[in-house]
Order: structure tokens, then sequence, then C-alpha cells
């Protein structure tokens, strides 16, 4: 991975960034076997196939996107997995629409032997998930019900975590302050 260091100066310092993101707009990953990724985006996380590209890559849409995620071959047996604690892409998050879903979504994931690696509240956030690995270990995230705050407006105090998803649905979150 290249590093990119940030030059700053007198005159950026104080220059306010005029970047503003709207979304997150999709994700690329780099996969050990493209065909065994497709399968488990589409058919466990219902994905759909939007386009293929030439290199053997996989564009697949969820949200009317071109492409929400992306999948591009690995260069074969140069393909590693990065070692735990190592830089890398931590997890990415995906919402739905409600915490029944939530519970439907971790009994399909338990069939078909999908590794959950977290369930429950989280305190950073205070929304409610399963977090779960795809064929290459990728960390993933579903989640519902993250915490909203306006501009200007503060997070709330973090409470505590909960375990479970039952723990989630037996303690409501308080109200939005």
């Amino acid at each position: 991975m290249t590093q990119v260091e940030t030059q700053t100066s007198e005159n950026t310092a104080t220059r306010p960034s005029p970047v503003r993101i709207r979304k997150l707009g999709h994700i690329v990953l780099q996969v050990s076997d493209i065909e065994r990724s497709r399968r488990f985006y589409t058919e466990v996380l219902n994905f759909r196939v939007s386009d293929r590209g030439s290199n053997g890559s996989v564009f697949l849409t969820a949200v009317g996107d071109h492409h929400t995620v992306a999948l591009f071959p690995s260069d074969g047996a140069a393909a590693e997995k990065p070692a735990e604690g190592a830089v890398r892409l931590h997890h990415f998050a995906m919402q739905v629409g409600s915490l029944d879903e939530l519970f439907e979504i971790r009994a399909f994931l338990r069939e078909r032997g999908v590794p959950i690696v977290w369930e429950g509240r989280r305190a950073m956030g205070g929304h409610t998930s399963v977090e779960f690995l795809d064929p290459d270990g990728y960390h993933l995230e579903l989640y519902y019900d993250m915490d909203q705050i306006p501009a200007g407006g503060r997070s709330r105090p973090a409470s505590a975590r909960h375990p479970s998803l039952e723990a989630s649905r037996d303690n409501p979150k308080p109200p939005t302050w």
C-alpha cells in the first residue's frame, strides 16, 4: 500500500476544507475467488450484479447506484490476508430497515454457516447490529437505528452496549436528546 503524506503550509492550514461528503458511494474489495465472493454477496446479502469488467471484476448494486460494492480479483498466489492488527480495512456497514430484519438476518446467516463476530447495540452511535465475515475475512456490519446528529448537534452520551440482539430489543434506546 502506498503511503501519502499531506503537505501543510501556513496558507492551507487556515483555509477550511471544501470537501462536503454527501454519502459513502461504494467500496471496492480485492478478493481471492471472484465467483465465491459473487455468490456470497448475491445469495447471502441480496446484491445484484450490475456489470462485469474485462479484468474479471464484478460490480454489485443494492441501492440504485451503478455499484455499491465492486469485487476485483487478487493476484492469485500473491494474495495474503493482512495480519491481525495490520493496517487494513476494519469493516464496512450497511443499513437495514428494522430490528426485526436484523433478527431474521441473524437466523439466515447462522443457517448459512456465516461466521458472526458480534451482535447487539454499540455504545458509540447507539445502533443495533450484526457483524460477520465474508469468504475472504472482510468484516461486514448490518445495522439499524444509528443515532442522527443534526448540524451543530452533539452525540448523546455513550450508554452501555448490549451483547445480543435480544438485549437490544429488551432495552430500547432512550429518545434522542
